[in-house]
């Protein structure tokens, strides 16, 4: 016998002694745990206070008959078999004590005893398979509502953390545009120290970037190379910082050999001032071949052709029309047209076919006309295109204190010191830190500060 068998308890209710002394005798041999009452009011009483799992009750007995009693038992513990032992063959009253009482099975008097020995058996394993699928039901339930309560935490959690990093995603991007408008602040202030330390040299460092970034869309590089070329422009002269203030605006071709010599050590200076950034690594390199020739005449390195970096061959040639016609570079300065004339006529020898054609091309462009526009000190109110030609886009120039500045607003005139030397370049675009340091400038000088900035005449 099973250790599950030896854990059901049967209770028999009969009002004749004899019958319930046969069934006890029956079943002694299962090892079922054996209660008996003589009547349905008495087992009413056994099933209040002891745990039963089957009850096998007769049909007749009197004051309350078995259709009655397991009406009664169903009602009030569902979870027991109920099985029906009937002596008569009134199929009516057994038909309404199956519907009332549900029963398993009901056993005809006199019984067969392996019949209701299998008929119990059978009762009890019904039972506990729908006992234990009950249970698993239940489990099954908690199990879903405990499930469902995890995901909707999981759900709340990824929703908290995917807002915290997206909060973190943002503060990062907003201190990489800080520290990239610090680091961009950082080069203008290095590119005006040179000229802070002479007049020829004034916005040369500015134009020679700007013209070389437009070269380098112009011939399809990439943003990171048009950025390298931004910063070498700004910075190609770094390197002068060391020489004395009386080589700085003398034509180069005027000087005797040994200052020749001198001048011609700031381009691998410039870049051994700049190696320990790593931003500015490619930059250097361009800056220390910028005088580099195509022939193979240039300096520090003397290479040629394609072994000269495209960036600096591109600075070659935009630096050198751009000192052309401050005169730093021959003795006598020259127009806009006459330097353009020079660099043609030394296009395959000193500059790169290649480079010198696109920035032709970028000097016939709308940039290249503003730029000649500033040169030639043409007013900086409406910017047009040139006669004949359909405009394009109109410009006017408001003037603002330092504190009506806004993020992202652009110079149309540089902005000079008291003291006469360069702040901001004309074109510079504002960022929150370079508006901060002209309000703290204006409150510490006590000295108002005009801003003239280019916005769009929409009008």
């Amino acid at each position: 016998m099973s250790e599950a068998e030896q854990q059901f308890t049967l209770l028999f209710v009969d009002d004749e002694p004899n019958i319930l002394s046969s069934l006890r005798r029956l079943f002694k041999a299962t090892g079922y745990g054996v209660l008996t009452a003589g009547g349905g009011a008495e087992g009413l009483e056994v099933l209040a206070r002891e745990k039963v799992d089957l009850i096998v009750s007769d049909m007749r007995m009197p004051e309350m008959d078995g259709a009655q009693f397991l009406e009664q038992a169903r009602a009030r513990w569902p979870h027991v078999a109920r099985i029906l032992l009937t002596g008569y063959a009134d199929i009516g009253s057994t038909i309404d004590a199956i519907n009332r009482g549900e029963i398993y099975r009901y056993i005809s008097k006199p019984w067969d005893d392996n019949e209701i020995l299998l008929t119990v058996r059978g009762a009890l394993e019904h039972q506990r398979l729908k006992s234990e699928n009950e249970r698993l039901l239940a489990l099954t339930r908690r199990q879903n509502e405990e499930l469902k309560d995890l995901n909707a935490g999981l759900e709340r959690k990824v929703a908290e953390r995917t807002a915290e990093l997206q909060e973190t995603l943002n503060s990062l991007d907003r201190a990489h545009k800080q520290l990239h408008q610090g680091f961009m602040s950082t080069v203008r202030i290095f590119a005006g120290l040179i000229e802070m330390r002479g007049g020829k040299l004034a916005g040369h460092s500015r134009r020679v970037a700007e013209h070389a970034r437009q070269v380098a869309q112009a011939l399809g590089l990439g943003e990171k190379e048009q950025q390298d070329m931004l910063l070498a422009g700004l910075l190609h002269d770094i390197g002068k910082i060391s020489l004395p203030d009386d080589l700085l605006n003398r034509p180069f071709n005027g000087l005797p050999p040994d200052q020749q010599a001198l001048v011609m050590q700031h381009p691998a200076r410039g870049q051994q001032a700049l190696i320990g950034v790593e931003q500015l690594a490619n930059a250097a390199k361009i800056i220390r071949h910028h005088h580099e020739c195509m022939d193979g005449s240039g300096y520090p390195d003397r290479l040629s052709g394609l072994a000269i970096p495209i960036g600096a061959r591109i600075l070659a040639v935009t630096n050198e029309y751009d000192a052309l016609q401050m005169g730093t570079l021959t003795l006598q300065a020259m127009t806009s047209v006459k330097a353009l004339e020079f660099i043609m006529t030394y296009r395959g020898r000193r500059y790169d076919p290649t480079v010198v054609d696109a920035f032709k091309t970028v000097l016939a462009g709308p940039a290249g006309g503003a730029e000649h526009a500033v040169r030639q000190g043409i007013g900086v109110g409406v910017m047009r295109d040139a006669p004949h030609e359909k405009p394009q886009r109109h410009w006017k120039e408001i003037s603002l204190h330092p504190s009506k500045l806004k993020p992202g607003m652009t110079l149309s005139r540089k902005l000079m010191h008291e003291h006469g030397y360069l702040l901001l370049a004309a074109g510079q675009h504002l960022d929150e830190l370079v508006i901060e340091q002209l309000q703290k400038m204006e409150n510490e000088t006590e000295n108002p500060i005009t801003v003239h900035i280019r916005v769009e005449d929409r009008s």
